[in-house]
């Protein structure tokens, strides 16, 4: 009889630790499709939001062409499109948007020159970046905006992970914002090649 209650025991025992095993594996699914889930449902908002904005641009645009032809003045248009402009949707998607598809030194630089030349540390950069549509992956995103700028000749380091724009580096054009490399005397990237 003991015999019998000792192999009661030892079954329950294993399948005791096979459900545990079960629950944690199904615990870090879980917490993986919540963050797919997550992940997707900020990219369904954003093609949405995106969709109304070019929805609004078409009809504006459509408006301003028939203003246009029905022959009103400037000041008339003018006050019209300003009242369309408004919409706060639009703002939203513009502030969210702002530094997409840009690598994060040219967004920084784009977030600096707009901060009118005040240091900033990397965990407010990372926070507005990502804001403004980047996605920095990682364990440690504020450290990797901090190593991304300290090797970018445009920022300087002021104190721990704070970063201002070197003197001269807001006024670069669009088209300079990834600069030409130097090595050995001649600029890789540029149509000049040598030294002067």
């Amino acid at each position: 009889m003991e015999e019998a209650v000792q192999d009661i025991i030892g079954g329950l025992e294993q399948r005791i630790h096979l459900y545990k095993t079960r629950l944690g594996e199904l615990q870090r699914k879980h917490k993986r499709l919540t963050n797919e889930i997550q992940t997707t449902k900020q990219y369904l908002e954003l093609a949405e939001t995106l969709y109304r904005v070019e929805v609004e641009k078409g009809k504006l645009a459509s408006r301003t062409d028939i203003v246009a032809e029905e022959g009103r003045t400037g000041a008339e248009q003018d006050k019209r499109e300003d009242i369309e402009i408004g919409d706060p949707s639009q703002h939203i998607l513009l502030e969210r948007t702002k530094y997409a598809r840009l690598s994060v030194p040219e967004a920084a630089l784009l977030l600096l020159q707009d901060n009118n030349g005040e240091a900033m540390h990397a965990k407010e950069i990372y926070q507005r970046l990502e804001t403004g549509g980047i996605s920095i992956r990682g364990k440690t995103p504020v450290t990797s905006v901090a190593t991304s700028l300290g090797r970018d000749r445009r920022f300087n380091r002021v104190a721990p992970n704070t970063f201002v724009l070197v003197q001269g580096a807001g006024q670069v054009a669009p088209s300079e914002i990834n600069p030409p490399y130097m090595k050995g005397g001649e600029t890789i990237g540029d149509e000049k090649k040598g030294p002067g």
